[in-house]
Formats: structure tokens, C-alpha cells, sequence
């Protein structure tokens, strides 16, 4: 018997004020009605315009455990389908990414699509007359997903036909993506540097959790990041500080650092860390770029976008951005136990390319299946998986900093070690998952 389908009840009452329970993060059947209730009323990214420049291209991907095709339609608009003909059901592309031309072809029984998924042609029509195909489903052709946004060549989309806007559901957390966009002197950006996939034997939300937890970095990487810091500062003087050391030193600042540089949490689930610092703010000035910038944009203006170098802005429900970085982490749910994770890199258009090989390297020693300090988390989000299944406790405990009067206000700064970002996905996970039931 289901213990939570068809329950809001039981589904809110997993999540109290500073506590979850275990059975969000392990049980298959909550990761199922996350992908049908919680993943279907938001707005969940999708992929980026520049993955798609020329009519015909398309790239594959899944939303929540839904599979989707992004392409650029005839119009030059990106569309977003579901990748599923409606004949027999057989996905219809394929391949990850590539350009289909005019028109999509079932690779089963030859049924053709437009790239809106318009139904465009079937083989031996006639066998259709007279059976009232005009009237069934099949005769629409691919289904396209209700509600598509594209946000500064950002593509997001909502599965479901009811629920917030887009506007109302970002709000103000929208000036993370418009700072990384505005660090290009020409406003735009591609992504560049390919992608870097690696599957997590864990639940999603632990890795969202992970993006604003500021209690960790000092410990989790003392081993990785705390190893190279001692090695650099046994070079003989003079020698020229690495690109390497200048990513992976910030990582072991003491806990006031965090607690200095402040939390920024929106409602519906998002948040930054990074208010007044981060640990992207004294990066190495690149030659040339500044004047760029003064350029593009006047140097007040200028200054303001350059200034503002927040650390982990979390988009709820499954992705991960660094503006002052230029990277972007989808956490793609695939189970209760998990979760493949992808790490994109934007390239500046129009930016020296030293910020390209800087972003890049970051994502290699940070975020990749090789990487030094990414897999300092993951062993912590394993060993969490493991142990939440342990009789001895249920609850998972959120409380740090706690205060009544948090809930229900909005654009809170507070200590940048403070929960409640994390408490603030969760009452947006009880609500999202309640809505459509």
C-alpha cells in the first residue's frame, strides 16, 4: 500500500522547521512523485540557446527523468518537444546533439515531424482514411513541452500547464544569470569547453544542499585543497603563483570567512552564498579585459557587474551557477541513490580567452570525473546515503542559525553560514510536490 501517493498530508509533514526526514532523500517511491509533482510545477533548466545556433539543431536531454528535445525551429525560435513519436512511442532523436534539418523522421516507420512537432508526413497515408485519424492523438505529432522561457539565451521550461510564472517563480534571483551574461563586454555568451558527466551514487537534493552548505569546505577538503595549499607554500620565493593554486586556495578559508561573506535566499527555493565575498573575488586580473569592460559599459557600470562575485547561486529545483566563474551544474535525478551530474562552461564573447582557460580549469580540478575536490563531496554524499538508511535516527537536522521569523519573508542577507537556505528548498519542496495533487 502507498504510504505517501495521493497524501499531501504525509508528504508535508516530512519537512518541519529545522528537520527533514530521512525517506526525502532514499525513498523511490518520493523520487517518483518528485519527478511527477515537484519537477513538473517549476520551471527547470533545459539547456542553452548556443547549444542550438542553426535551424535544425537540436540537443537531447532529460527534465527531471522526462526525456526532451531542444531544437531551433524554422523561425529561429527554440522549441522544447517531448522525444517521443506518438505512433509507436519510439524516441525519436537519438543522438545527444546534432542538426536534423527541416524536419524530424522517426527512425521506426518513417513518420516526419517539423521542428515545432507538427506532424509533417506518413508513409502510405491512405491505410489512415477513414479510421478517424484526424481526431486521434498520433495526428498532432511530437508533443511540445506548454511552457518554454528563454532568459538571456538560458532555456528553461515548466512541464506542467498550471503553476507560477517564470517571472514569479525566479524574481529577483534572475540577476545571478543577467551578472554573467553582463561580464560579456558584448552581453552574450556560448558554451564553450564541452561538458564534463559524472553519475553520483546519491540522492539529487544532496547535491543542492552541498551548494550553499559553507560549513564544509574546510574540512571535506582539507585532504585536497588543503594539499595543495601546503605544497605552494613550500616553493622557493619568487616562484610565480599558478592558476591551479589561486582555485584551490579559497577553498580552506576559516569558517569567519564564510560567515562574513554572507547568504543571499529568495524565495521558491533559490539562493546565493557570496554577498559581500566569495571565494572568486581575487582572482588574478586579466590583461586587457577591465578595458573591455570600460569600454562596453562605462566604468561605474563596469565596476558593478566586476564587483559583484557571488559564489553558488542555487536555482531550485536542480541546478548550480558561478557567475564570476562561468559555470553552470545540472544535477539530473535518476533514482532515489542517483544522480548524474553534468558541469557546463560559458565562453565571455568577446572576453580575452584567458577567462575561457581559467573557467575550464576551474571546472577540470573542481567538477570533473578526475577532479581533486569534487570528489572530496561525493564520498561525503555516498557516505550519507548509506548512513540515512540507519534505524538509529530519522531525522535530518537543518537548525543551524534558526529563527521563526524567517519564514514567509523574502531577499533575505544573513550569515553566510546559516541554514536556511536549505530549510527554504525544503518548504519549497513540500509545496511544489502538494500543488498538482
Amino acid at each position: 500500500m502507498s504510504k505517501y501517493r495521493g497524501n499531501p498530508d504525509a508528504i508535508q509533514a516530512l519537512v518541519r522547521d529545522t528537520e527533514v526526514h530521512k525517506d526525502t532523500y532514499i525513498d523511490q517511491e518520493i523520487f517518483e512523485l518528485e519527478m511527477e509533482h515537484l519537477f513538473a510545477n517549476t520551471w527547470v533548466y533545459v539547456g542553452h540557446a548556443s547549444q542550438v545556433p542553426n535551424k535544425g539543431d537540436y540537443y537531447t536531454t532529460t527534465v527531471g527523468t522526462e526525456e526532451v528535445v531542444m531544437v531551433r525551429h524554422s523561425d529561429n525560435s527554440v522549441r522544447v518537444l517531448y522525444n517521443r513519436c506518438p505512433h509507436k512511442g519510439v524516441k525519436v532523436a537519438g543522438e545527444v546533439c546534432g542538426n536534423t534539418g527541416k524536419f524530424f523522421r522517426c527512425p521506426y516507420h518513417a513518420w516526419t515531424f517539423k521542428t515545432d512537432g507538427s506532424l509533417l508526413a506518413i508513409p502510405l497515408k491512405k491505410g489512415y482514411e477513414n479510421t478517424g485519424f484526424e481526431s486521434c492523438e498520433a495526428s498532432h505529432g511530437m508533443a511540445p513541452v506548454p511552457n518554454v522561457k528563454v532568459y538571456r539565451d538560458f532555456v528553461f521550461c515548466r512541464l506542467n500547464p498550471g503553476g507560477p510564472s517564470f517571472d514569479e517563480f525566479f524574481g529577483q534571483s534572475l540577476s545571478t544569470l543577467d551578472n554573467m551574461v553582463d561580464r560579456s563586454p558584448e552581453g552574450k555568451l556560448e558554451v564553450a569547453g564541452g561538458v564534463l558527466r559524472y553519475m553520483h551514487n546519491c540522492n539529487w537534493k544532496m547535491l543542492v544542499d552541498n551548494q550553499t552548505d559553507t560549513c564544509h569546505p574546510m574540512v571535506a577538503h582539507e585532504s585536497s585543497a588543503g594539499t595543495a595549499v601546503r605544497v605552494w607554500n613550500e616553493a622557493p620565493e619568487g616562484t610565480p603563483k599558478p592558476m591551479a593554486v589561486e582555485l584551490f586556495a579559497p577553498f580552506m578559508s576559516p569558517y569567519e570567512f564564510f560567515e562574513n561573506m554572507g547568504i543571499r535566499v529568495w524565495e521558491n527555493g533559490h539562493g546565493h552564498t557570496g554577498v559581500s565575498d566569495s571565494i572568486h573575488a581575487a582572482y588574478s586580473p586579466v590583461p586587457g579585459y577591465w578595458d573591455q569592460m570600460v569600454a562596453a559599459y562605462g566604468e561605474e557600470r563596469a565596476k558593478q557587474i566586476l564587483g559583484d562575485t557571488r559564489h553558488n547561486t542555487v536555482y531550485f529545483p536542480n541546478i548550480m551557477v558561478k557567475g564570476p566563474i562561468q559555470t553552470l551544474r545540472l544535477f539530473k535525478p535518476i533514482a532515489a541513490n542517483k544522480t548524474l551530474v553534468e558541469s557546463w562552461t560559458f565562453r565571455l564573447v568577446g572576453a580575452p580567452d584567458l577567462l575561457l582557460e581559467r573557467t575550464t580549469m576551474y571546472n577540470r580540478l573542481i567538477n570533473a570525473p578526475t577532479s581533486v575536490v569534487g570528489h572530496d563531496d561525493l564520498e561525503m554524499y555516498e557516505r550519507a546515503q548509506e548512513g540515512l538508511h540507519s534505524r538509529g535516527r530519522d531525522w535530518i537536522n537543518i537548525a543551524r542559525l534558526y529563527d521563526p521569523a524567517e519564514k514567509g519573508q523574502k531577499n533575505i542577507v544573513t550569515n553566510g553560514t546559516n541554514e536556511m537556505q536549505m530549510r527554504e528548498q525544503m518548504r519549497a519542496w513540500a509545496r511544489f510536490m502538494t500543488e498538482s495533487m
